[in-house]
C-alpha cells in the first residue's frame, strides 16, 4: 500500500504547525488582544445594519464601501488596498505570489513565526537576521541581507519583542532592497508611528494591517494590505474569493467610521503599558524590555516555564515565548485592563519573592 504521507511535500512535513495551547484563564493576557472589547455603540450600529441584510446572499465580491472608508482613514488610494480574512491571509498571499524554490526571504529573529513557516512550505529559503542583544533591529545586517532578498519582512512594532524600526532606517532598507519590503503594522496604533507615508516614495513597499489588535475585532478576522495598485492586482490573485463575511465587513466599516470611540481605549492601553513596564522594572529577578506595542517581553532569572505555570495557577495566562530564538528565558505579557495588570503584577511579585528562598542569578 502506498504511504499516503509520501504525497505530502517534504517542505511541509519538515515544519511544525503554528499552534496555540488550548488554555484559558480569568486573566487572559497572552494573545495581544484589546482587553476592552468593541464599544457598545459600535456593536449596536452593526447589529442594526445586519438586520437589514439578507444572510442568504453572498457578500460583496469587492468590499468597496469598506475600501473607500479605509482609503480616507489611511490616506492611501483605494485601488491600492486589498482586504483579507485577517492579515495572516494577506501574509500568505504576498508570499504565495513571490516565493518558490530558490527565492530568498529575509526576516528578523525573533519575530512572528508565520513568515518563516509559510516561506518554508512554499519551498523558499528564509534568511534570519538576529536582533541585537537589546532586542532592537540590527539595521546594518538587515541592509546587507535585503540587498540579496526577494522579499524582506519586518514586523514593526515587532512581535514578540515590541521593537520599532526607525522610519529613517526603513527608508534606507527600501532604497537598497532587491525585492519587496513588507512591513507588518499589526501593532502600529500603539507606537503612534506608521510607514504608510513612505508608500508615496517606494513602489517596493507593502504594508499589512489588522483589525485584531487596537480595533478590538480579533474574533471577526479582518485585515488589509496597502501597496501600489499594480502590486495589489497581482497579490489579489492568491486571495480566496468572498474572504470577508457580511458581519465582519459591516463591523469593519462601522469601526473605521467611529474610530474616535476606539481611540480612548488605545490611549489607555499605551498608558497602562508604560505603567506596567515601570512597575516590572522594579521587580527583582526579572528584566522587562521597552515596547512600542500592546505587550511587554520580559526575561526571568527563573525557569520561564515554571513562572508561566505559577501565574496560570493564579488564574493568569501569559505567553511562553522561551522557544523563540534569543528568548530562552523570556515570557510575554499583553497589556490588560488596569485591574488585570494589577493582578498580574501582584502575582508576579509573589512568585519571585517566594523564589528568593532559592538561589538564582539576576536577569541581566
Amino acid at each position: 500500500m502506498t504511504d499516503i504521507l509520501s504525497k505530502i511535500k517534504p517542505s511541509v512535513r519538515g515544519v511544525q504547525a503554528y499552534t496555540l495551547r488550548p488554555l484559558d484563564a480569568p486573566v487572559k493576557i497572552n494573545q495581544n488582544e484589546n482587553p476592552f472589547d468593541m464599544p457598545e455603540a459600535i456593536k449596536a450600529a452593526v447589529y442594526r445594519g445586519m438586520n437589514q441584510k439578507a444572510w442568504s446572499r453572498y457578500p460583496a465580491f469587492v468590499p468597496s464601501t469598506l475600501i473607500s472608508r479605509l482609503s480616507d482613514f489611511t490616506g492611501w488610494r483605494s485601488e491600492g488596498i486589498l482586504m483579507g480574512n485577517g492579515s495572516n491571509e494577506l501574509i500568505e498571499a504576498v508570499l504565495m505570489v513571490t516565493v518558490e524554490r530558490g527565492k530568498r526571504v529575509v526576516v528578523p529573529q525573533p519575530t512572528f513565526t508565520l513568515y518563516k513557516l509559510i516561506t518554508t512550505i512554499l519551498g523558499g529559503e528564509c534568511e534570519e537576521v538576529f536582533l541585537t542583544h537589546a532586542l532592537e533591529f540590527d539595521v546594518q545586517k538587515l541592509l546587507e541581507a535585503t540587498r540579496r532578498a526577494d522579499v524582506t519582512i519586518i514586523c514593526s512594532p515587532n512581535n514578540p519583542t515590541g521593537s520599532l524600526i526607525k522610519l529613517s532606517d526603513l527608508r534606507a532598507i527600501l532604497k537598497v532592497a532587491a525585492g519587496l519590503v513588507v512591513v507588518d503594522e499589526a501593532y502600529h496604533e500603539f507606537s503612534r508611528q506608521s510607514v504608510v507615508p513612505l508608500l508615496n516614495d517606494f513602489k517596493n513597499l507593502v504594508v499589512l494591517r489588522t483589525f485584531s489588535k487596537a480595533m478590538a475585532m480579533a474574533g471577526l478576522r479582518v485585515g488589509y494590505l496597502l501597496a501600489h495598485p499594480e502590486l495589489v492586482q497581482e497579490i489579489s490573485k492568491a486571495k480566496l474569493p468572498y474572504n470577508l463575511n457580511l458581519f465582519s465587513m459591516a463591523a469593519a466599516e462601522t469601526a473605521v467610521e467611529h474610530f474616535h470611540l476606539l481611540q480612548p481605549q488605545i490611549d489607555l492601553i499605551i498608558q497602562e503599558r508604560e505603567r506596567l513596564y515601570g512597575q516590572m522594572q522594579n521587580i527583582s529577578g526579572l528584566k522587562a524590555f521597552p515596547s512600542q506595542a500592546n505587550f511587554i517581553a520580559f526575561k526571568t532569572a527563573l525557569d520561564p516555564t515554571e513562572v508561566f505555570k505559577a501565574l496560570y495557577a493564579d488564574g493568569i495566562l501569559v505567553r511562553d515565548v522561551s522557544r523563540y530564538p534569543m528568548l530562552e528565558k523570556f515570557l510575554r505579557v499583553s497589556v490588560g485592563s488596569p485591574s488585570e495588570n494589577d493582578r498580574f503584577l501582584a502575582s508576579l511579585r509573589r512568585i519571585l519573592t517566594v523564589a528568593k528562598a532559592f538561589a538564582y542569578q539576576p536577569a541581566d
